[in-house]
């Protein structure tokens, strides 16, 4: 299964390689393929001179560490990339560096920390990463300063459910790739983006070298229908339906483009939801003020628990999310301007 291919795929933020071979070997059959100075790939289909050109977006790249220093004990002392959760840190399962090697995120004992310590949480300068090494010289024979790491889990799927690492935005790769082995009329560039996580940088890169006349942004987002939180502060629910995007900190919508997307859903019975927070961002808030500016719509799956060693999405999402861009697609010559 692709998605599971995607999810288990070591793809830290400036490190997406083993992500994009992934993405190149499945689709290199389908369009032209080419990666860029900063790491995007793109896969191109259609015949230029067709109006207009329609530019798909997801993001190659997850959380994870770089490792900063190696104690003489052996521990490596590492910083966070991108948006983790300091509270969730400690005791997980972790691969680190090209040769995967595995290792635990570790702390201060509980029965040697002070009373008052127990009271708060781990911050990452206070964690480290065991990969059982004796000693610094026997840990550099394994791992370097430098080196990418990220959290040890793998993909598996629960009836309807799918659970792993990644799925911020492997999903989104996986809804692409699924648009790609379609047929279209209109001209496709598809953008893999890199560094998405820590600036949305490879998306800016990106935008410029395609200029399409149109974008959708394929993210994944994170769904607040748990216990201890209000209905009313959900931003998402699991399984109710791709969520189109209103506004975050980097984009706001036009609202016509919001419209005729939530019409074509309508028309067609694909279910669908809003975005109902604000915070955050994604790629589409690089792509829409690139250059003159390109219309953008973003659509997300929601995701329990993303940006966390174990994320939950739902698969009738996922399709409906597909069934959803594919009609888009089909009718993007009646999008209003």
């Amino acid at each position: 299964m692709l998605l599971k291919q995607l999810c288990n795929a070591f793809g830290v933020s400036g490190a997406e390689g083993e992500v994009r071979d992934i993405l190149r070997q499945e689709l290199s059959t389908l369009g032209e393929t080419k990666t860029d100075a900063l790491g995007n790939l793109f896969v191109k289909k259609g015949a230029n001179h067709r109006q207009p050109t329609l530019m798909l977006c997801a993001h190659m790249d997850e959380v994870g560490f770089m490792i900063k220093h190696i104690d003489n004990n052996g521990f490596l002392k590492f910083d966070k990339i991108g948006g983790i959760d300091d509270r969730i840190l400690v005791s997980k399962n972790v691969v680190v560096g090209p040769n995967k090697i595995k290792g635990v995120i570790g702390a201060k004992a509980i029965h040697l920390q002070e009373p008052k310590e127990r009271e708060i949480p781990l911050k990452t300068k206070d964690l480290y990463i065991d990969i059982g090494a004796t000693s610094k010289e026997d840990a550099e024979k394994q791992v370097k300063v430098g080196d990418y790491a990220t959290f040890d889990t793998e993909f598996r799927t629960i009836n309807n459910i799918v659970i792993g690492k990644a799925l911020d935005d492997r999903i989104g790769c996986y809804v692409i790739s699924e648009i790609l082995k379609k047929s279209y009329d209109v001209p496709i560039t598809a953008a893999f983006t890199v560094q998405e996580e820590i600036g949305l940088r490879g998306s800016a890169v990106a935008a410029y070298a395609v200029n399409p006349d149109f974008a959708i942004v394929v993210e994944a987002t994170f769904a607040s229908d748990v216990p201890d939180t209000e209905e009313e502060s959900y931003c998402t629910t699991l399984g109710e339906g791709p969520a189109i995007t209103f506004m975050d900190m980097t984009y706001i919508a036009q609202k016509k483009l919001i419209n005729w997307v939530t019409d074509i859903a309508k028309q067609y019975s694909i279910p669908y939801q809003f975005k109902r927070t604000t915070f955050g961002g994604t790629d589409g808030g690089r792509i829409y003020t690139t250059g003159g500016g390109i219309p953008t719509i973003i659509i997300s799956v929601p995701c329990r628990y993303i940006h966390s060693p174990v994320a939950m999405g739902n698969l009738e999402d996922i399709n409906n999310a597909i069934s959803l861009i594919d009609k888009i697609i089909l009718h993007i010559n009646e999008r209003p301007h």
